[in-house]
């Protein structure tokens, strides 16, 4: 299947690529938790760094989605998981990415460091579940 047929597909049945949306923000919202106690635990407890303190909690959580969007959101049967996996990840990474410049850029103008943190999340929400849609579960 084509990115162009994924895309085809899109917008023939929406109703389905919503589901898949809404499962997607819940195992997302899920995954928050994960990434937030790990950041919250490394930053605050152990006294690491905010940024490693983040990188972490988001590598942790993306694993942890991982495994709950290929079972639950995309139902996934692709026998090469480790390719998949690695794609999600490659997928998360550029999310990485674009959370620490949205956290940084937030963080520079004395925004508080969760709530700026909450705000990342969202923005890199939509470019995970795009990407993930196109590129990692489109078959």
């Amino acid at each position: 299947m084509t990115i162009g047929d994924t895309i085809r597909d899109i917008i023939a049945d929406k109703s389905d690529y919503f589901a898949k949306f809404i499962k997607f923000g819940i195992v997302g919202f899920s995954g928050v938790a994960v990434d937030f106690s790990i950041t919250y635990l490394l930053k605050e407890k152990a006294n690491c760094q905010k940024y490693l303190a983040n990188t972490v909690g988001f590598v942790v959580a993306a694993s942890y989605n991982y495994l709950l969007n290929r079972i639950w959101t995309f139902n996934s049967h692709n026998q090469y998981v480790l390719t998949e996996y690695m794609s999600f990840m490659v997928v998360s990474m550029v999310g990485l990415s674009i959370n620490t410049v949205t956290l940084w850029l937030l963080v520079r103008k004395d925004k508080n460091f969760y709530l700026a943190k909450l705000f990342a999340i969202a923005v890199t929400m939509a470019w995970n579940f795009t990407a993930n849609l196109l590129f990692t579960f489109r078959g």
